[in-house]
């Protein structure tokens, strides 16, 4: 049971920090000028996340005080290596949430860019096309 409460408060964190930075990159990109009701609703969601944020700090705090009292009755249970195997399997568990996490974020974000350059591609082409056409040109393709 408390693995997974683990789990789920790692998840929870590493959610909101994602959600988070994607608000905080596009109140960097609101135009002063023309999105101030865009900029009030980004602001206003980024209250939420970070009210959100310390709750999960909260919760993850109390996992961390229940991993020590599960610690404590381990340690009259089982042998130092035992033990030692234990905590590096609970720290281990996190690690590998938080490595998943990232990697999942890169092949979401090679999908992205992939997708953007096929949309592109024909439109470099014809670019290409015209160029060759207004220039004489000629452009080969490796």
């Amino acid at each position: 049971m408390f693995i997974g409460d683990l789990d789920k408060v790692t998840s929870l964190l590493l959610s909101l920090s994602g959600r988070l930075i994607r608000v905080e990159s596009a109140l960097d990109c609101v135009d002063p000028e023309t999105g101030h009701q865009e900029r009030l609703q980004l602001l206003e969601k980024k209250k939420q996340l970070l009210v959100q944020m310390g709750e999960a700090q909260e919760l993850k705090e109390h996992v961390d005080r229940r991993e020590q009292a599960v610690g404590k009755v381990l340690d009259c249970c089982l042998t130092p290596e035992q033990l030692r195997d234990y905590s590096h399997f609970v720290k281990m568990k996190a690690a590998l949430l938080v490595e998943q996490r990232q990697l999942d974020d890169k092949i979401r974000l090679g999908d992205e860019q992939s997708n953007c350059f096929n949309n592109l591609q024909p439109h470099i082409a014809c670019i290409q096309f015209h160029s060759v056409l207004w220039h004489g040109k000629r452009y080969c393709s490796v």
